[in-house]
């Protein structure tokens, strides 16, 4: 038996160099996501300046020639543009790389500045995709209202059909897990024990 201490393996050369390519991936995003803010404030001031105004269409349209965007990634641009204009939360975090463009793209659908501290947090604690999941069930609400956090009605605390709070819904339900989408702007994401991913 060998008393002398614990033994310590070291890490082992191949993973060292894979989490340093992993911090490179993850530092060079946030740049770019820092450098797409900058994108989307310039594309906001050229189309209320009107400067796509020459012969085309819309700002998207102009985007589609001069950039080579597909027209749903340019009008997405234009939207996302436009709704950063009126919820700087959003903007700053997406600018600082702390929010990622996929994230903010989702949230923009339904933030308004009434809302947006409280979805700015669900972006900030969640996956791209647990938001995209979240939003998109957001116009499927108990009253489809997008217009409240989450996109879920803000109609009280009385129960529902389904015997849960009125203002909640249940989102993504699969494999064991579901996201709750509150009418107040949280997420709660619950896992059900004996289910399929157990």
């Amino acid at each position: 038996m060998n008393i002398d201490g614990p033994n310590f393996v070291a890490t082992h050369p191949n993973i060292v160099e894979l989490d340093r390519i992993g911090d490179e991936i993850a530092e060079l995003s946030a740049h770019l996501d820092a450098a797409t803010a900058r994108l989307l404030d310039l594309i906001r001031e050229f189309d209320a300046r009107g400067g796509w105004n020459n012969g085309f269409l819309s700002c998207a349209h102009w985007l589609c020639y001069r950039v080579g965007l597909e027209m749903g990634a340019a009008r997405e641009r234009v939207r996302v543009a436009r709704a950063l204009g009126t919820l700087p939360r959003l903007a700053q975090a997406l600018a600082r790389g702390e929010l990622s463009y996929s994230k903010v793209r989702a949230l923009t659908r339904i933030a308004t500045p009434e809302t947006e501290e409280r979805l700015l947090k669900v972006g900030l604690a969640g996956t791209a995709d647990h938001v995209e999941r979240i939003v998109r069930g957001g116009g499927r609400g108990d009253s489809g209202n997008r217009g409240s956090p989450g996109g879920v009605a803000s109609a009280g605390t009385s129960e529902g059909r389904r015997g849960r709070p009125r203002g909640t819904a249940v989102r993504g339900r699969s494999r064991g897990t579901a996201i709750r989408a509150r009418s107040c702007g949280t997420a709660i994401l619950r896992r059900f024990p004996g289910r399929a991913d157990d």
